[in-house]
C-alpha cells in the first residue's frame, strides 16, 4: 500500500485530518467514502477534487465508496449556503444516480474483483423506510442540541444577516449524514469519511455518532475548497459550470477552460487535478519557468485532465478545434468539427440568420448587401483582391464567385474569416 496521506499532502489536498488517520490507513487497506449531490445527471468540476480524493485513495491500495446523497438531496445541506435547495423526486434522482456512476467509471474501478473496487451507494435506500419516531429515537438521542448548535455551518446560518435563519429540516441534515457513516461503518466496514474543508461538522458529528451508539472509532479527512488566484469562485464562468458531461460543456470548451487557467493556478491544480508523479509536476513547472509564454504547464493540464474525463479522442479533437482558432489550421479541419464543437470554438462570434433559399447568391452581394460583414461591395473586393477574405478557411481570389449549398459546413453554416483575427458565421435553415 501507497501512503495516502503523504500522497495527498505534496499536491495541497489536506485542509483538516483527524488524528490517527495516517496510522489507519497505513496498517491496513480500509474503506473511505465521499457524498456526492445528485442535484443533476452530470457532475461538474467542482467535484473534482472529491473524485481525485477517491481515485489517489484506490490508488494506494484502499477501497472507495461513493455515496449518492438521495436523501440528504431531499433536505439540502446548510453548509456554506444561505438558502434552501429544492427538493428532488425519487425518479430524476434515480435517473441522476445512474447518470453519475457512468461518470465516475471514468475514474475509479467499480467493475473489477480487486478486493479495494469501488463501490457507489444511495443514502436513500437506507433512509426511506426509517420512520421519524425511529430515527429520533435510535439517533437523535445519542446527539446534543448544544452539540450541533456548536457547529460552524448552522452559526453561520443562525447569525445570517438575511436573518431567514434556518428550518428543522436543515438543522437536522448533520444528523441524518452522522447516520450515514454510521450505516456505512456497520454494513460496509468504512472507517473515513472525506469531503471539502466545508463538510468537517457534518463529518464530524459521524465519528461522535459512532463512537457514542457503538464505541466504534473512525477518521475525517477534508481537503481546502479549491480557489483561483484572483479570488474569483473555482470551477465558475460567466456560463455557468463546466459540466462533466458533453452534453453540457462541449469537450472544447472543457478543455479551454484549463488551457486558460493562470501561471499560479495552473502550478497548484495540476498537482490537485492529475495522477502524474511528483518528479513528473516538479520536472513541467520547471521547464514552464523556463518559457511561461509557452504555456507548456497549462497544455500539460489541460490535455491530462482532458483525456482522463473525455478520452483521448476528443482530446485530440480538442487540440484540432483550438488550433482553427488560434492556428493555421486548414478546411479540412473544420469540415470534421462536430456541430457542438463548431459552435463552441466560434462562440460569441457575430451570426447572420438566413433562409436556405437565398442561396446561391453572389458573394460580394451576401457579404455587404444582404448580411453587413461589408459595408460596402468596394471594400468586399477590396479585401478579396488582397487575399484577406476565407470561405471555411479556404482563400477567396475571385470576388465572383458563387456561395452555394456546397459551402455548408453541417449542412446549414458557412465561416467568413476576415483578416487573420475577425469571423462571421452565416446560419442557412
Amino acid at each position: 500500500m501507497k501512503n495516502f496521506v503523504k500522497e495527498l499532502e505534496w499536491r495541497g489536498m489536506i485542509h483538516n485530518i483527524m488524528p490517527g488517520t495516517e496510522e489507519q490507513l497505513m496498517k491496513e487497506p480500509t474503506s473511505a467514502y465521499v457524498g456526492i449531490d445528485p442535484t443533476a445527471d452530470s457532475l461538474h468540476i467542482g467535484h473534482l477534487v472529491s473524485i481525485m480524493m477517491l481515485k489517489h485513495f484506490q490508488n494506494c491500495g484502499h477501497r472507495p465508496i461513493a455515496l449518492v446523497g438521495g436523501a440528504t438531496g431531499m433536505i439540502g445541506d446548510p453548509s456554506m449556503k444561505s438558502s434552501e435547495r429544492n427538493l428532488l423526486d425519487e425518479t430524476t434522482l434515480r435517473h441522476n444516480q445512474a447518470a453519475i456512476k457512468a461518470q465516475l467509471s471514468r475514474f475509479l474501478d467499480f467493475d473489477s474483483d480487486a478486493p479495494n473496487a469501488a463501490k457507489m451507494v444511495n443514502n436513500y435506500d437506507w433512509m426511506k423506510e426509517y420512520t421519524f419516531l425511529a430515527f429520533i429515537r435510535d439517533i437523535g438521542k445519542h446527539i446534543t442540541v448544544n452539540y450541533m448548535m456548536s457547529k460552524d455551518s448552522v452559526k453561520k446560518r443562525l447569525s445570517g444577516e438575511e436573518r431567514e435563519g434556518m428550518s428543522f429540516t436543515e438543522f437536522t441534515y448533520q444528523l441524518v449524514q452522522g447516520y450515514d457513516f454510521l450505516w456505512l461503518y456497520e454494513h460496509e466496514g468504512c472507517r473515513l469519511q472525506m469531503g471539502g474543508s466545508d463538510q468537517w461538522g457534518n463529518i464530524t458529528t459521524g465519528n461522535e455518532l459512532i463512537r457514542r451508539k457503538v464505541g466504534g472509532e473512525t477518521f475525517a479527512l477534508t481537503c481546502p475548497l479549491i480557489t483561483k488566484a484572483d479570488g474569483g469562485k473555482f470551477g465558475k464562468t460567466e456560463k455557468g459550470n463546466i459540466w462533466l458531461d458533453a452534453r453540457y460543456t462541449s469537450p472544447y470548451t472543457f478543455y479551454q477552460f484549463w488551457m486558460n487557467v493562470s501561471d499560479e493556478d495552473a502550478g497548484k491544480y495540476i498537482k490537485i487535478f492529475t495522477m502524474l508523479s511528483k518528479e513528473e509536476v516538479e520536472a513541467a513547472i520547471a521547464e514552464h519557468e523556463q518559457a511561461p509564454h509557452l504555456r507548456s504547464l497549462q497544455k500539460l493540464l489541460a490535455k491530462e485532465v482532458t483525456v482522463m474525463v473525455h478520452g483521448e479522442e476528443e482530446y485530440n479533437k480538442a487540440v484540432d478545434a483550438s488550433n482553427i482558432l488560434f492556428g493555421n489550421s486548414t478546411s479540412e479541419a473544420l469540415k470534421k468539427l462536430d456541430e457542438q464543437t463548431f459552435l463552441s470554438v466560434f462562440d460569441g462570434v457575430p451570426q447572420f440568420n438566413l433562409k436556405k433559399e437565398q442561396l446561391p447568391s453572389d458573394i460580394v452581394e451576401m457579404l455587404a448587401v444582404t448580411t453587413s460583414v461589408f459595408p460596402s461591395k468596394g471594400e468586399c473586393r477590396k479585401l478579396i483582391q488582397g487575399g484577406g477574405l476565407s470561405i471555411n478557411k479556404d482563400k477567396i481570389a475571385d470576388a465572383a464567385v458563387q456561395l452555394t449549398d456546397d459551402f455548408l459546413l453541417d449542412g446549414k453554416y458557412i465561416l467568413v474569416q476576415k483578416g487573420k483575427k475577425n469571423y462571421y458565421i452565416l446560419k442557412f435553415e
